[in-house]
C-alpha cells in the first residue's frame, strides 16, 4: 500500500463546498481550503484543514482542485487573478451553469495549462460523502479515471458521460428542469389545498402517490417519443387540454396564483391550434423542440 497521503484543494465553502471538504477530511485526505469569507473555514480548520491565505497558494498546494462556486462567472472572478498558478492543475468544476459555459471554461482552463472536469452533483449537501449519491462528470476520460478515487469521496457513484465538457452540465440541468418544475407543482397543490382549508400534511399521502406514479409514465412514453410516435391510442391531447383547463379554473376559483397552470394550459392550447387534438399529448414534445432558424 502506498504511503503517499492523498491531498486536495477545495475552493468555495458554501454548504456544498463545506460538505465536500468535510468528506475528504473524513477519508484522511490533506485538505487545503479557500473562501472569500475566510471565517467559513473555521470549523474545517478545527478538524485539520489548512486555510490558504489566497487563491494562488490554494492552487499551488495541490494538483487536484475542487471548485464549488455559485456559477462560472464566480469561477473567473476567483481564479483569473491567480491564473499563473493554474498550470498543471486539474479543476473539478462542480459549479452550476450552462453546458456552453462549461465548454468555454474548459477552453479557458486549457489555455492556462490546466484541465477541467465538469461535474454535476445530483444531491444536496446532506448527500455528499454517501455511497448511494451520484455525480455526472464529463471531460478527458484519462483524467477522470486518474482521479476517480477522490471523486468517489464526494459521491460514491460517478457517471462519466463523455469527453465533451458540456455533457455533465447538460445532465445536471436536465435534472434541475424536472426538479424545480415538479417542486413548483407541489407548491401549487399546497396553495390550492390551503385555500380549501387543508394543510400540506393533509395532502401529503396523495401527493407522494401521484409523484410515485410518474416513473411509469416516463418509461411508457420514452420509446414512443424517440420513435416520433404520438398516436392517440391511450390518451388524446384534447382530453388533456380539457383537464388542464379544469385545473386552471379550479385554481382561479380558489383565488391563488395561476401563473404555473396558465403556462401549462397555453402549451396545450398551442398543440390544439396546431391540429393535434386527436394525437397523444406527448406530441407537445415536438412543439417544445428547438425550431430551425
Amino acid at each position: 500500500m502506498s504511503s503517499i497521503k492523498q491531498s486536495v484543494t477545495v475552493i468555495g465553502l458554501g454548504p456544498m463546498g463545506q460538505a465536500m471538504a468535510g468528506a475528504f477530511l473524513d477519508r484522511g485526505y490533506d485538505v487545503t481550503v479557500w473562501n472569500r469569507t475566510a471565517s467559513r473555514a473555521d470549523a474545517l480548520v478545527a478538524r485539520g484543514a489548512v486555510l490558504a491565505p489566497n487563491v494562488k497558494e490554494a492552487l499551488a498546494s495541490n494538483e487536484l482542485v475542487i471548485l464549488s462556486l455559485t456559477d462560472y462567472d464566480a469561477m473567473y472572478a476567483t481564479l483569473e487573478p491567480a491564473s499563473a498558478a493554474l498550470t498543471g492543475r486539474t479543476l473539478v468544476n462542480l459549479s452550476s451553469d450552462t453546458p456552453e459555459k462549461a465548454r468555454a471554461a474548459a477552453r479557458w482552463a486549457a489555455e492556462r495549462g490546466a484541465v477541467q472536469l465538469t461535474g454535476g452533483v445530483t444531491v444536496p449537501p446532506s448527500g455528499i460523502g454517501q455511497a448511494e449519491s451520484s455525480t455526472f462528470y464529463s471531460g478527458p476520460r484519462q483524467v477522470f479515471d486518474q482521479h476517480r478515487p477522490a471523486l468517489e469521496v464526494i459521491t460514491g457513484r460517478t457517471d462519466h458521460r463523455g469527453e465533451d465538457p458540456g455533457l455533465a452540465a447538460l445532465m445536471y440541468q436536465i435534472g434541475m428542469v424536472m426538479f424545480w418544475t415538479s417542486m413548483l407543482s407541489y407548491w401549487q397543490a399546497v396553495t390550492l389545498a390551503d385555500a380549501n382549508g387543508l394543510r400540506a400534511a393533509d395532502i401529503l399521502p396523495h401527493a407522494v402517490e401521484t409523484a410515485n406514479s410518474l416513473p411509469g409514465f416516463f418509461s411508457f412514453y420514452a420509446e414512443r417519443i424517440d420513435a416520433g410516435r404520438h398516436v392517440g391510442d391511450v390518451d388524446r391531447l384534447a382530453m388533456g387540454a380539457a383537464s388542464v383547463d379544469h385545473v386552471l379554473h379550479t385554481i382561479a376559483d380558489a383565488g391563488v396564483d395561476t401563473t404555473l397552470p396558465a403556462a401549462v394550459a397555453e402549451l396545450f392550447r398551442r398543440g390544439m391550434d396546431a391540429g393535434h387534438a386527436a394525437d397523444s399529448f406527448s406530441t407537445l414534445v415536438e412543439l417544445m423542440k428547438k425550431t430551425e432558424a
